[in-house]
């Protein structure tokens, strides 16, 4: 049924700031731009990551609704240093979920929570493809 994460949403008041931040972040221009959206193509499976104008949300997501997205990261430790030196706030520290699972996550600059997290089954997944 679900057969893969296509694309991820984050939200902004401010878009062109959004952009430059992830921009920076990410160490990439994004790859398709239309006013107010702009994505990027990340990871080894080219995920889309959206910075949507905050004036398209839908109606319907009115506040956080509990679900973050976690994108596996080589270094934690230093993923999440850089993107508090960016300016996002942790959200919730590194911790680990138990053998090869340790997630954490901040609220970038524009108020999206952005999760990462070391993923054994990930590397396992990647390493079978290989």
């Amino acid at each position: 049924m679900l057969r893969g994460m296509a694309t991820v949403s984050y939200f902004a008041d401010d878009h062109t700031a959004a952009r430059a931040w992830y921009t920076e972040f990410l160490g990439i221009e994004p790859y398709f731009e239309r006013p107010g959206y702009a994505e990027f193509r990340i990871g080894d499976h080219q995920h889309e990551l959206g910075v949507i104008d905050r004036k398209y949300v839908p109606a319907s997501m009115g506040g956080p609704s509990g679900e973050i997205v976690y994108w596996h990261v080589d270094d934690l430790d230093a993923t999440v240093a850089r993107l508090k030196e960016l300016g996002a706030k942790e959200y919730e520290p590194i911790t680990e979920r138990g053998p090869g699972f340790v997630t954490a996550s901040v609220v970038d600059p524009f108020g999206n929570v952005l999760g990462v997290m070391t993923n054994a089954h990930y590397l396992a997944v990647l390493a079978e493809r290989s």
